[in-house]
């Protein structure tokens, strides 16, 4: 397995944000996992839709809280998938509707909000399945600015 890389962003605008979001775009390629971590109101969904439209989904990208799951399909081929687990209360219940499908998916890139609710899932040496796994850990620093901690395993 490689050696984990990782790097630290200051965004102060969410067009900071979403230039980020092109780069680890352009950064990922099907079959990775990208798991976004942070308080409510950090930028996740900011991040995921931005990923999004780099990726060359031209539909409006929002929080699928209440759906948990939003598929998309990419101009050039394979999947997006946008999933927000932020109501469920641990790994079961995702197991439960079938996150491996979209987890294990290889002609998909999957963006994760609330990934803690399936850590055991996403745990390094545990699941070989999926392609690379990103954390992004986005924290506030003030209303407009945010620190991004982007890790890749």
């Amino acid at each position: 397995m490689p050696s984990p890389c990782s790097s630290t962003f200051i965004s102060r605008c969410p067009e900071e944000s979403l230039e980020l979001a092109r780069k680890i775009a352009a950064w990922a390629r099907n079959g990775d996992v990208i798991a976004l971590r942070g308080e409510l109101g950090a930028g996740k969904t900011v991040l995921a839709a931005g990923i999004g439209a780099a990726l060359g989904i031209d539909e409006p990208i929002t929080s699928p809280t209440f759906g948990l799951i939003m598929e998309y399909k990419r101009p050039a081929g394979g999947w997006f998938f946008h999933l927000d687990l932020y109501r469920l209360d641990n790994a079961e219940q995702a197991l439960a509707f079938g996150i491996e499908e979209y987890l294990f998916d290889t002609e998909a890139i999957t963006v994760i909000e609330w990934p803690d609710r399936i850590a055991e899932l996403l745990c390094e040496g545990t699941n070989t399945r999926f392609g690379r796994l990103c954390h992004l850990n986005i924290e506030h620093v003030d209303s407009d600015t945010r620190k991004i901690h982007f890790t890749t395993i």
